[in-house]
Protein backbone atom coordinates (compact mmCIF):
# COMPACT_ATOMS: atom_id res chain seq x y z
CA UNK A 1 0.00 0.00 0.00
CA UNK A 2 1.24 3.26 -0.90
CA UNK A 3 1.82 5.79 1.21
CA UNK A 4 -0.67 8.17 0.50
CA UNK A 5 -3.06 5.62 0.01
CA UNK A 6 -2.16 4.43 3.72
CA UNK A 7 -2.67 8.28 5.09
CA UNK A 8 -6.23 8.39 2.87
CA UNK A 9 -7.32 4.63 4.54
CA UNK A 10 -6.55 6.15 8.25
CA UNK A 11 -7.70 9.98 7.90
CA UNK A 12 -11.13 7.64 6.72
CA UNK A 13 -11.35 6.49 10.04
CA UNK A 14 -10.93 9.51 11.92
CA UNK A 15 -14.00 11.52 13.57
CA UNK A 16 -15.16 14.34 11.42
CA UNK A 17 -17.90 16.91 11.18
CA UNK A 18 -21.29 14.26 10.95
CA UNK A 19 -19.70 13.30 14.64
CA UNK A 20 -19.69 16.61 16.13
CA UNK A 21 -23.67 17.48 14.24
CA UNK A 22 -24.69 13.89 16.48
CA UNK A 23 -23.58 15.03 19.53
CA UNK A 24 -25.09 18.61 19.24
CA UNK A 25 -28.60 16.93 18.25
CA UNK A 26 -29.91 16.33 21.44
CA UNK A 27 -27.41 16.21 24.73
CA UNK A 28 -30.34 16.31 27.52
CA UNK A 29 -30.43 12.69 26.03
CA UNK A 30 -27.25 11.70 26.16
CA UNK A 31 -26.20 13.08 29.07
CA UNK A 32 -29.30 10.93 31.31
CA UNK A 33 -28.37 7.75 29.22
CA UNK A 34 -24.73 8.19 30.18
CA UNK A 35 -25.67 8.44 34.01
CA UNK A 36 -27.84 5.63 33.38
CA UNK A 37 -25.15 3.55 31.47
CA UNK A 38 -22.67 4.60 34.55
CA UNK A 39 -24.99 3.14 37.25
CA UNK A 40 -25.10 -0.10 35.74
CA UNK A 41 -21.20 -0.06 34.40
CA UNK A 42 -19.87 0.59 37.64
CA UNK A 43 -20.34 -2.85 39.57
CA UNK A 44 -19.80 -4.79 36.31
CA UNK A 45 -16.77 -3.27 35.92
CA UNK A 46 -15.94 -3.86 39.60
CA UNK A 47 -16.81 -7.46 38.97
CA UNK A 48 -14.91 -7.87 35.25
CA UNK A 49 -11.82 -6.35 36.99
CA UNK A 50 -11.81 -8.74 40.04
CA UNK A 51 -12.92 -11.84 37.87
CA UNK A 52 -9.81 -10.76 35.30
CA UNK A 53 -7.47 -11.48 37.90
CA UNK A 54 -5.89 -7.31 37.68
CA UNK A 55 -8.53 -6.28 40.17
CA UNK A 56 -11.62 -4.00 41.00
CA UNK A 57 -9.60 -0.80 40.01
CA UNK A 58 -8.05 -2.66 36.87
CA UNK A 59 -11.99 -3.01 35.67
CA UNK A 60 -12.27 0.77 36.92
CA UNK A 61 -9.49 2.00 34.43
CA UNK A 62 -11.07 0.36 31.73
CA UNK A 63 -14.42 1.26 31.65
CA UNK A 64 -13.55 4.95 32.12
CA UNK A 65 -9.99 4.78 29.72
CA UNK A 66 -11.62 2.59 26.91
CA UNK A 67 -15.49 3.78 26.94
CA UNK A 68 -14.08 7.56 26.14
CA UNK A 69 -11.39 6.71 23.69
CA UNK A 70 -13.54 4.05 22.07
CA UNK A 71 -16.82 6.35 22.02
CA UNK A 72 -14.64 9.16 20.21
CA UNK A 73 -12.49 7.35 17.32
CA UNK A 74 -15.05 4.05 17.34
CA UNK A 75 -17.69 3.49 14.59
CA UNK A 76 -20.93 3.32 16.28
CA UNK A 77 -22.76 6.11 17.96
CA UNK A 78 -24.09 4.02 20.52
CA UNK A 79 -21.63 1.74 21.42
CA UNK A 80 -20.62 1.48 25.05
CA UNK A 81 -16.90 -0.01 25.82
CA UNK A 82 -15.64 -1.56 29.06
CA UNK A 83 -14.12 -5.01 30.64
CA UNK A 84 -16.72 -7.42 29.90
CA UNK A 85 -17.25 -11.68 31.17
CA UNK A 86 -15.98 -12.72 27.67
CA UNK A 87 -12.55 -11.08 27.96
CA UNK A 88 -12.14 -12.75 31.35
CA UNK A 89 -12.60 -15.92 29.79
CA UNK A 90 -9.37 -15.41 27.41
CA UNK A 91 -7.51 -12.94 30.32
CA UNK A 92 -7.49 -15.63 33.05
CA UNK A 93 -4.64 -17.83 31.44
CA UNK A 94 -2.85 -15.32 30.08
CA UNK A 95 -2.38 -13.72 33.39
CA UNK A 96 -1.25 -17.11 34.85
CA UNK A 97 1.40 -17.35 32.40
CA UNK A 98 2.58 -13.39 32.27
CA UNK A 99 1.57 -11.95 35.54
CA UNK A 100 -0.31 -8.71 35.61
CA UNK A 101 2.18 -6.46 33.56
CA UNK A 102 2.37 -9.26 30.83
CA UNK A 103 -1.48 -8.44 30.41
CA UNK A 104 -0.94 -4.77 30.19
CA UNK A 105 1.86 -5.96 27.50
CA UNK A 106 -1.26 -8.28 25.63
CA UNK A 107 -3.90 -5.90 25.44
CA UNK A 108 -1.58 -2.92 23.89
CA UNK A 109 -0.37 -5.17 21.23
CA UNK A 110 -4.23 -6.51 20.68
CA UNK A 111 -4.73 -2.69 20.52
CA UNK A 112 -2.44 -2.28 17.75
CA UNK A 113 -3.49 -5.43 15.82
CA UNK A 114 -7.17 -3.84 15.76
CA UNK A 115 -5.85 -0.94 14.52
CA UNK A 116 -4.42 -2.88 11.69
CA UNK A 117 -7.58 -4.93 10.94
CA UNK A 118 -9.28 -1.43 10.62
CA UNK A 119 -7.17 -0.43 7.94
CA UNK A 120 -6.70 -3.29 6.56
CA UNK A 121 -10.95 -3.36 6.37
CA UNK A 122 -11.21 -6.46 8.01
CA UNK A 123 -14.51 -5.29 9.90
CA UNK A 124 -16.73 -6.31 7.11
CA UNK A 125 -15.92 -10.22 7.59
CA UNK A 126 -17.21 -10.41 11.02
CA UNK A 127 -20.35 -10.14 10.02
CA UNK A 128 -19.99 -13.79 8.07
CA UNK A 129 -19.86 -15.26 11.37
CA UNK A 130 -23.09 -17.93 11.58
CA UNK A 131 -25.49 -17.20 14.33
CA UNK A 132 -25.10 -20.77 16.04
CA UNK A 133 -21.43 -20.24 16.33
CA UNK A 134 -22.40 -16.53 17.84
CA UNK A 135 -25.32 -18.15 20.25
CA UNK A 136 -22.96 -21.04 21.26
CA UNK A 137 -20.11 -19.40 22.48
CA UNK A 138 -22.25 -16.87 24.32
CA UNK A 139 -24.15 -19.43 26.27
CA UNK A 140 -20.62 -21.34 26.80
CA UNK A 141 -19.02 -17.88 28.16
CA UNK A 142 -21.86 -17.61 30.26
CA UNK A 143 -21.09 -21.05 32.10
CA UNK A 144 -17.98 -20.27 32.43
CA UNK A 145 -18.50 -16.83 33.86
CA UNK A 146 -20.68 -18.56 36.35
CA UNK A 147 -18.17 -21.31 37.33
CA UNK A 148 -15.17 -18.78 37.68
CA UNK A 149 -17.54 -17.26 40.40
CA UNK A 150 -17.97 -20.44 42.14
CA UNK A 151 -14.62 -20.06 44.88
CA UNK A 152 -15.88 -16.13 45.57
CA UNK A 153 -19.38 -16.77 46.14
CA UNK A 154 -18.62 -20.15 48.79
CA UNK A 155 -15.74 -17.66 50.49
CA UNK A 156 -13.04 -20.38 49.29
CA UNK A 157 -9.33 -19.00 48.65
CA UNK A 158 -6.77 -20.81 46.69
CA UNK A 159 -8.40 -23.55 44.47
CA UNK A 160 -6.82 -24.26 41.95
CA UNK A 161 -6.63 -26.24 38.52
CA UNK A 162 -5.87 -25.47 35.12
CA UNK A 163 -9.61 -25.26 33.58
CA UNK A 164 -12.58 -22.94 34.92
CA UNK A 165 -14.80 -25.82 35.77
CA UNK A 166 -11.49 -27.55 37.31
CA UNK A 167 -11.28 -24.74 39.72
CA UNK A 168 -14.75 -24.56 40.78
CA UNK A 169 -15.20 -28.19 41.47
CA UNK A 170 -11.85 -27.93 43.48
CA UNK A 171 -13.36 -24.55 45.84
CA UNK A 172 -16.61 -27.08 45.97
CA UNK A 173 -14.36 -29.88 47.95
CA UNK A 174 -12.54 -27.15 50.01
CA UNK A 175 -15.97 -25.83 50.77
CA UNK A 176 -17.23 -29.08 51.55
CA UNK A 177 -14.31 -29.71 53.90
CA UNK A 178 -15.32 -26.31 55.70
CA UNK A 179 -18.39 -24.73 54.92
CA UNK A 180 -20.13 -21.08 55.33
CA UNK A 181 -23.04 -20.31 54.59
CA UNK A 182 -22.80 -16.31 54.95
CA UNK A 183 -20.61 -15.93 51.29
CA UNK A 184 -23.25 -18.22 49.89
CA UNK A 185 -26.13 -16.33 51.23
CA UNK A 186 -24.99 -13.08 49.93
CA UNK A 187 -24.22 -14.17 46.05
CA UNK A 188 -27.45 -15.44 46.01
CA UNK A 189 -29.10 -12.84 47.44
CA UNK A 190 -27.72 -10.44 44.65
CA UNK A 191 -28.51 -12.38 41.83
CA UNK A 192 -32.50 -12.87 43.01
CA UNK A 193 -32.53 -9.37 43.58
CA UNK A 194 -30.93 -9.06 39.67
CA UNK A 195 -32.94 -11.38 38.36
CA UNK A 196 -36.61 -10.68 40.13
CA UNK A 197 -36.03 -7.01 40.13
CA UNK A 198 -34.99 -7.15 36.30
CA UNK A 199 -38.48 -8.62 35.47
CA UNK A 200 -40.54 -6.61 38.07
CA UNK A 201 -38.91 -3.07 37.15
CA UNK A 202 -36.59 -3.18 34.43
CA UNK A 203 -35.25 0.11 34.10
CA UNK A 204 -34.18 0.23 37.31
CA UNK A 205 -30.28 -0.34 38.49
CA UNK A 206 -31.18 -3.77 40.97
CA UNK A 207 -27.36 -4.84 40.70
CA UNK A 208 -26.75 -1.75 42.18
CA UNK A 209 -29.09 -1.87 44.67
CA UNK A 210 -28.08 -5.77 45.20
CA UNK A 211 -24.91 -4.57 45.98
CA UNK A 212 -25.33 -1.87 48.32
CA UNK A 213 -27.64 -3.73 50.21
CA UNK A 214 -25.29 -6.64 50.84
CA UNK A 215 -22.22 -3.97 51.55
CA UNK A 216 -24.68 -2.19 54.60
CA UNK A 217 -25.20 -5.80 55.89
CA UNK A 218 -21.97 -6.89 56.17
CA UNK A 219 -20.52 -3.42 57.42
CA UNK A 220 -23.79 -3.62 60.15
CA UNK A 221 -23.24 -6.73 61.24
CA UNK A 222 -19.73 -7.24 60.94
CA UNK A 223 -20.10 -10.68 58.42
CA UNK A 224 -17.05 -12.46 58.20
CA UNK A 225 -16.77 -11.88 54.03
CA UNK A 226 -13.69 -10.98 51.96
CA UNK A 227 -14.15 -7.76 50.68
CA UNK A 228 -12.99 -5.92 47.74
CA UNK A 229 -10.24 -4.04 49.85
CA UNK A 230 -8.42 -0.85 48.98
CA UNK A 231 -9.51 1.40 45.69
CA UNK A 232 -6.81 3.70 44.55
CA UNK A 233 -8.45 7.21 44.76
CA UNK A 234 -8.01 7.96 41.11
CA UNK A 235 -6.44 6.41 38.06
CA UNK A 236 -2.56 5.86 37.98
CA UNK A 237 -0.20 8.05 36.24
CA UNK A 238 0.10 6.97 33.00
CA UNK A 239 3.22 4.50 32.41
CA UNK A 240 5.28 1.96 29.72
CA UNK A 241 6.77 -0.10 32.45
CA UNK A 242 4.93 -3.06 30.84
CA UNK A 243 6.37 -2.88 27.33
CA UNK A 244 8.91 -5.97 27.12
CA UNK A 245 9.90 -6.18 23.59
CA UNK A 246 11.71 -9.51 24.11
CA UNK A 247 8.40 -11.55 25.37
CA UNK A 248 6.89 -10.32 21.78
CA UNK A 249 6.48 -13.29 20.15
CA UNK A 250 5.55 -15.38 22.99
CA UNK A 251 3.04 -13.07 23.61
CA UNK A 252 1.73 -12.92 19.73
CA UNK A 253 -0.77 -15.50 20.02
CA UNK A 254 -2.55 -14.39 22.84
CA UNK A 255 -2.61 -10.95 21.78
CA UNK A 256 -3.81 -12.43 18.10
CA UNK A 257 -6.53 -14.19 20.57
CA UNK A 258 -7.14 -10.82 22.50
CA UNK A 259 -7.97 -9.22 19.51
CA UNK A 260 -10.12 -11.39 17.61
CA UNK A 261 -12.41 -11.41 20.61
CA UNK A 262 -12.31 -7.83 21.00
CA UNK A 263 -13.29 -7.51 17.52
CA UNK A 264 -15.90 -10.21 17.48
CA UNK A 265 -17.61 -8.61 20.83
CA UNK A 266 -17.31 -5.30 19.64
CA UNK A 267 -18.98 -5.72 16.44
CA UNK A 268 -21.72 -8.24 17.79
CA UNK A 269 -22.31 -5.65 20.47
CA UNK A 270 -23.01 -2.65 17.51
CA UNK A 271 -24.97 -4.64 15.52
CA UNK A 272 -27.17 -5.24 18.85
CA UNK A 273 -27.63 -1.51 19.22
CA UNK A 274 -28.15 -1.09 15.28
CA UNK A 275 -31.01 -3.36 15.62
CA UNK A 276 -32.59 -1.58 18.50
CA UNK A 277 -32.63 2.20 16.67
CA UNK A 278 -33.86 2.88 13.20
CA UNK A 279 -31.61 4.80 11.75
CA UNK A 280 -28.33 3.82 12.92
CA UNK A 281 -25.53 2.09 11.17
CA UNK A 282 -22.41 1.08 12.32
CA UNK A 283 -19.21 1.75 10.50
CA UNK A 284 -17.75 -1.57 11.25
CA UNK A 285 -13.87 -0.93 10.11
CA UNK A 286 -14.21 2.72 12.06
CA UNK A 287 -15.83 0.66 15.28
CA UNK A 288 -12.03 -2.01 15.00
CA UNK A 289 -10.02 1.49 14.84
CA UNK A 290 -12.02 2.87 17.68
CA UNK A 291 -11.55 -0.14 19.78
CA UNK A 292 -7.87 -0.52 18.85
CA UNK A 293 -7.25 2.50 20.25
CA UNK A 294 -8.83 2.01 23.00
CA UNK A 295 -7.10 -0.79 23.76
CA UNK A 296 -3.73 0.77 23.19
CA UNK A 297 -4.49 3.38 25.79
CA UNK A 298 -6.18 0.93 28.51
CA UNK A 299 -3.14 -0.36 29.39
CA UNK A 300 -1.21 2.73 29.73
CA UNK A 301 -3.65 3.15 33.24
CA UNK A 302 -3.78 -0.66 34.31
CA UNK A 303 -6.29 -1.82 32.86
CA UNK A 304 -7.58 -4.74 31.15
CA UNK A 305 -8.65 -5.55 27.34
CA UNK A 306 -11.66 -3.89 26.48
CA UNK A 307 -14.78 -4.45 24.32
CA UNK A 308 -17.94 -2.99 23.08
CA UNK A 309 -20.23 -4.26 26.20
CA UNK A 310 -24.00 -5.79 24.74
CA UNK A 311 -25.30 -5.01 28.38
CA UNK A 312 -24.22 -2.01 28.81
CA UNK A 313 -24.62 -0.54 24.83
CA UNK A 314 -28.69 -1.71 25.21
CA UNK A 315 -29.40 0.20 28.38
CA UNK A 316 -27.84 3.19 26.68
CA UNK A 317 -30.03 2.41 23.32
CA UNK A 318 -32.91 2.11 25.85
CA UNK A 319 -32.30 4.71 27.96
CA UNK A 320 -32.51 7.23 25.01
CA UNK A 321 -29.02 8.15 23.99
CA UNK A 322 -28.61 9.47 20.11
CA UNK A 323 -25.04 10.03 20.28
CA UNK A 324 -21.28 8.82 21.11
CA UNK A 325 -22.12 11.66 23.77
CA UNK A 326 -23.82 8.96 26.49
CA UNK A 327 -21.13 6.99 26.29
CA UNK A 328 -18.50 9.60 27.12
CA UNK A 329 -20.80 10.91 29.91
CA UNK A 330 -20.77 6.69 31.32
CA UNK A 331 -16.94 7.30 31.88
CA UNK A 332 -16.90 11.19 32.93
CA UNK A 333 -19.56 9.68 35.84
CA UNK A 334 -17.56 6.47 36.68
CA UNK A 335 -14.76 8.67 36.58
CA UNK A 336 -15.79 10.90 39.51
CA UNK A 337 -17.05 8.31 41.67
CA UNK A 338 -13.32 6.91 41.46
CA UNK A 339 -11.90 10.00 42.67
CA UNK A 340 -14.87 10.73 45.07
CA UNK A 341 -15.89 7.45 46.67
CA UNK A 342 -13.11 4.56 46.52
CA UNK A 343 -13.17 4.37 49.90
CA UNK A 344 -17.02 3.15 49.71
CA UNK A 345 -16.04 1.28 47.01
CA UNK A 346 -13.41 -1.38 48.67
CA UNK A 347 -15.89 -2.21 51.12
CA UNK A 348 -17.97 -4.45 48.96
CA UNK A 349 -17.92 -7.37 49.81
CA UNK A 350 -16.26 -9.79 46.93
CA UNK A 351 -19.32 -12.33 47.34
CA UNK A 352 -21.72 -9.80 46.01
CA UNK A 353 -19.91 -9.48 42.95
CA UNK A 354 -19.84 -12.85 42.08
CA UNK A 355 -23.75 -12.36 42.44
CA UNK A 356 -23.98 -9.56 39.75
CA UNK A 357 -21.74 -12.03 37.54
CA UNK A 358 -24.49 -15.06 38.41
CA UNK A 359 -27.45 -12.89 37.40
CA UNK A 360 -25.44 -12.00 34.34
CA UNK A 361 -24.22 -14.85 32.92
CA UNK A 362 -28.18 -15.96 33.44
CA UNK A 363 -29.04 -13.23 31.84
CA UNK A 364 -26.71 -13.70 28.65
CA UNK A 365 -28.41 -16.61 27.50
CA UNK A 366 -31.58 -16.46 25.34
CA UNK A 367 -32.99 -20.05 25.67
CA UNK A 368 -35.83 -19.41 23.04
CA UNK A 369 -33.05 -18.40 20.77
CA UNK A 370 -30.96 -21.19 21.30
CA UNK A 371 -34.28 -23.75 21.39
CA UNK A 372 -35.60 -22.46 18.40
CA UNK A 373 -31.51 -22.36 16.61
CA UNK A 374 -31.95 -26.62 17.74
CA UNK A 375 -34.93 -27.12 16.12
CA UNK A 376 -34.36 -24.97 12.70
CA UNK A 377 -31.41 -27.72 10.89
CA UNK A 378 -29.57 -30.53 12.06
CA UNK A 379 -26.48 -28.60 11.25
CA UNK A 380 -27.18 -25.40 13.06
CA UNK A 381 -27.89 -27.47 16.00
CA UNK A 382 -24.35 -29.64 15.47
CA UNK A 383 -22.54 -26.38 15.26
CA UNK A 384 -24.33 -24.93 18.47
CA UNK A 385 -23.61 -27.50 20.93
CA UNK A 386 -19.98 -27.99 19.39
CA UNK A 387 -19.20 -24.32 19.83
CA UNK A 388 -20.75 -24.44 23.47
CA UNK A 389 -19.02 -27.14 24.73
CA UNK A 390 -15.29 -26.63 23.50
CA UNK A 391 -16.33 -22.90 25.11
CA UNK A 392 -16.57 -24.69 28.57
CA UNK A 393 -14.01 -27.67 27.78
CA UNK A 394 -11.14 -25.85 26.21
CA UNK A 395 -11.64 -22.20 25.56
CA UNK A 396 -13.31 -19.55 23.50
CA UNK A 397 -11.32 -19.27 20.57
CA UNK A 398 -10.55 -22.57 20.09
CA UNK A 399 -14.42 -22.76 20.01
CA UNK A 400 -14.88 -20.00 17.48
CA UNK A 401 -12.31 -21.86 15.42
CA UNK A 402 -13.85 -25.37 15.38
CA UNK A 403 -17.62 -23.85 14.99
CA UNK A 404 -17.10 -21.77 11.74
CA UNK A 405 -15.13 -24.81 10.59
CA UNK A 406 -17.76 -26.86 10.84
CA UNK A 407 -20.23 -24.49 9.67
CA UNK A 408 -18.52 -23.86 6.89
CA UNK A 409 -17.92 -27.39 5.98
CA UNK A 410 -21.75 -28.19 6.55
CA UNK A 411 -22.77 -25.03 4.37
CA UNK A 412 -20.47 -26.44 1.27
CA UNK A 413 -22.44 -29.56 1.94
CA UNK A 414 -25.84 -28.54 1.57
CA UNK A 415 -24.64 -25.80 -1.70
CA UNK A 416 -23.69 -29.08 -3.07
CA UNK A 417 -26.44 -31.13 -2.26
CA UNK A 418 -28.95 -28.13 -3.44
CA UNK A 419 -27.11 -27.65 -6.69
CA UNK A 420 -28.55 -29.03 -10.05
CA UNK A 421 -28.65 -28.12 -13.64
CA UNK A 422 -32.29 -27.66 -15.45
CA UNK A 423 -32.83 -26.58 -18.77
CA UNK A 424 -34.72 -23.53 -18.64
CA UNK A 425 -36.31 -21.81 -21.43
CA UNK A 426 -34.82 -18.34 -22.56
CA UNK A 427 -36.29 -15.32 -21.24
CA UNK A 428 -34.07 -12.38 -21.65
CA UNK A 429 -35.89 -9.58 -20.52
CA UNK A 430 -37.14 -11.78 -17.37
CA UNK A 431 -40.33 -9.80 -16.80
CA UNK A 432 -38.21 -6.73 -16.86
CA UNK A 433 -41.29 -4.86 -18.31
CA UNK A 434 -43.66 -5.98 -15.78
CA UNK A 435 -41.56 -5.00 -12.98
CA UNK A 436 -40.48 -1.87 -14.30
CA UNK A 437 -44.22 -1.21 -14.17
CA UNK A 438 -44.56 -2.82 -10.51
CA UNK A 439 -41.77 -0.27 -9.49
CA UNK A 440 -44.16 3.02 -11.04
CA UNK A 441 -46.71 1.44 -8.37
CA UNK A 442 -44.19 1.37 -5.54
CA UNK A 443 -44.05 -2.02 -5.87
CA UNK A 444 -40.89 -4.19 -6.48
CA UNK A 445 -40.06 -7.80 -6.54
CA UNK A 446 -36.96 -9.24 -5.59
CA UNK A 447 -35.80 -13.04 -7.12
CA UNK A 448 -33.79 -15.09 -5.23
CA UNK A 449 -31.68 -17.87 -6.57
CA UNK A 450 -29.82 -20.57 -5.10
CA UNK A 451 -28.80 -20.90 -1.21
CA UNK A 452 -29.35 -18.12 1.23
CA UNK A 453 -26.72 -19.64 3.97
CA UNK A 454 -24.77 -17.76 6.22
CA UNK A 455 -22.13 -16.37 3.46
CA UNK A 456 -24.43 -15.29 1.08
CA UNK A 457 -27.13 -14.13 3.69
CA UNK A 458 -25.80 -10.59 4.55
CA UNK A 459 -24.96 -9.38 1.32
CA UNK A 460 -28.74 -10.02 0.90
CA UNK A 461 -29.11 -7.79 3.67
CA UNK A 462 -27.62 -4.84 2.89
CA UNK A 463 -29.08 -4.82 -0.90
CA UNK A 464 -32.79 -5.83 0.90
CA UNK A 465 -32.48 -2.86 3.39
CA UNK A 466 -31.37 -0.26 0.78
CA UNK A 467 -34.58 0.05 -0.89
CA UNK A 468 -36.12 3.30 -0.85
CA UNK A 469 -39.66 5.23 -2.30
CA UNK A 470 -41.81 1.67 -1.97
CA UNK A 471 -44.46 0.92 -0.52
CA UNK A 472 -44.59 -2.74 -0.74
CA UNK A 473 -41.91 -5.37 -1.12
CA UNK A 474 -42.43 -9.09 -2.89
CA UNK A 475 -39.66 -11.62 -2.22
CA UNK A 476 -40.02 -14.58 -4.68
CA UNK A 477 -38.50 -17.90 -3.10
CA UNK A 478 -39.40 -20.51 -5.35
CA UNK A 479 -35.81 -20.98 -6.38
CA UNK A 480 -34.08 -20.74 -2.63
CA UNK A 481 -32.76 -24.17 -2.72
CA UNK A 482 -31.85 -23.59 0.84
CA UNK A 483 -31.90 -22.06 3.95
CA UNK A 484 -30.55 -22.21 7.25
CA UNK A 485 -30.15 -20.66 10.36
CA UNK A 486 -28.49 -17.44 9.87
CA UNK A 487 -29.93 -16.93 6.36
CA UNK A 488 -33.30 -17.34 8.24
CA UNK A 489 -32.33 -14.72 11.12
CA UNK A 490 -30.84 -11.82 8.32
CA UNK A 491 -33.83 -12.43 6.16
CA UNK A 492 -36.05 -12.07 9.41
CA UNK A 493 -33.87 -9.13 10.42
CA UNK A 494 -34.18 -7.33 6.67
CA UNK A 495 -37.87 -7.96 6.81
CA UNK A 496 -38.16 -6.16 10.60
CA UNK A 497 -36.18 -3.48 8.99
CA UNK A 498 -38.16 -2.95 6.17
CA UNK A 499 -41.22 -2.95 7.83
CA UNK A 500 -39.89 -0.25 10.77
CA UNK A 501 -39.71 1.83 7.10
CA UNK A 502 -43.80 0.79 6.86
CA UNK A 503 -42.74 -1.21 4.04
CA UNK A 504 -45.43 -4.06 3.56
CA UNK A 505 -43.14 -7.30 2.90
CA UNK A 506 -44.63 -10.12 0.95
CA UNK A 507 -43.20 -13.69 0.25
CA UNK A 508 -44.03 -16.11 -2.85
CA UNK A 509 -43.10 -19.81 -3.46
CA UNK A 510 -41.90 -20.28 -0.02
CA UNK A 511 -41.87 -23.87 0.35
CA UNK A 512 -43.45 -25.63 3.94
CA UNK A 513 -40.05 -26.71 4.96
CA UNK A 514 -37.73 -23.52 4.24
CA UNK A 515 -41.33 -21.77 6.12
CA UNK A 516 -40.65 -23.91 9.13
CA UNK A 517 -37.12 -22.43 8.97
CA UNK A 518 -38.07 -18.80 8.67
CA UNK A 519 -40.26 -19.01 11.50
CA UNK A 520 -37.96 -20.50 14.04
CA UNK A 521 -34.90 -19.16 13.45
CA UNK A 522 -35.65 -15.97 11.43
CA UNK A 523 -39.08 -14.63 13.72
CA UNK A 524 -41.53 -14.91 10.56
CA UNK A 525 -44.08 -17.00 12.01
CA UNK A 526 -46.79 -14.27 11.74
CA UNK A 527 -46.39 -13.42 7.97
CA UNK A 528 -49.00 -16.39 7.41
CA UNK A 529 -50.92 -15.23 10.18
CA UNK A 530 -51.11 -11.77 8.60
CA UNK A 531 -52.01 -13.22 4.62
CA UNK A 532 -48.49 -12.01 3.64
CA UNK A 533 -47.57 -15.84 2.60
CA UNK A 534 -48.24 -16.57 -1.20
CA UNK A 535 -47.85 -19.80 -3.12
CA UNK A 536 -47.32 -17.94 -6.29
CA UNK A 537 -45.31 -14.59 -7.74
CA UNK A 538 -48.46 -12.96 -9.68
CA UNK A 539 -50.99 -13.88 -6.15
CA UNK A 540 -48.82 -11.84 -4.16
CA UNK A 541 -48.55 -8.88 -7.22
CA UNK A 542 -52.24 -8.57 -6.72
CA UNK A 543 -52.28 -8.58 -3.47
CA UNK A 544 -49.71 -6.05 -2.97
CA UNK A 545 -51.49 -3.77 -5.96
CA UNK A 546 -54.56 -3.95 -3.28
CA UNK A 547 -52.16 -2.60 -0.71
CA UNK A 548 -50.90 0.46 -2.61
CA UNK A 549 -54.35 0.85 -4.35
CA UNK A 550 -55.77 1.61 -0.61
CA UNK A 551 -57.95 -1.56 -0.75
CA UNK A 552 -59.11 -3.67 1.53
CA UNK A 553 -57.54 -7.12 0.78
CA UNK A 554 -59.73 -9.67 -0.05
CA UNK A 555 -59.14 -13.57 -1.10
CA UNK A 556 -56.59 -14.03 -3.57
CA UNK A 557 -56.99 -16.97 -5.56
CA UNK A 558 -53.52 -18.47 -6.63
CA UNK A 559 -52.27 -18.30 -9.94
CA UNK A 560 -50.07 -20.73 -11.90
CA UNK A 561 -46.27 -20.39 -12.32
CA UNK A 562 -44.37 -18.64 -8.93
Amino acid sequence: MKPNDLLARIGALLPGRADLADVRRSPGRDLVAGITVAIVALPLALAFGVASGLGAEAGLATAIVAGIVAAVFGGSNLQVSGPTGAMTVVLLPVVARFGTQGVLMVGAMAGLILVIFAIARFGRYVAYLPIPVVEGFTAGIAVVIALQQVPAALGVSGASGDKVWLIAADAVGKFVGNPSVTSIAIALGVAAVMLIGARLRPGLPFSLLGIAGATVLVQIFSLNVKLLGAIPSGLPAPSLDFINVSAFGAMLPSALAIAALAALESLLSATVADAMSVNHKTDPDRELFGQGLANLAVPLFGGVPATGAIARTAVNVRAGASSRMSAVVHSLVLAAIVYSASGLVGLIPLAALAGVLFATAIQMVESASLLALARSTRGDAIVLALTFTVTVAVDLVTAVAVGVGVAVVLALRAVTASARLDEVPIDIGDHSAEEHALFEEHIVAYRLDGPLVFAAAHRFLLELTDVAQVRVVILRMSRVSTIDATGARVLGDAITHLERRGIVVILSGLRADQEEVLAEAGGTGRLRAEGLLFPTTPAAIEYARKIVNDREPASVAPAAGA
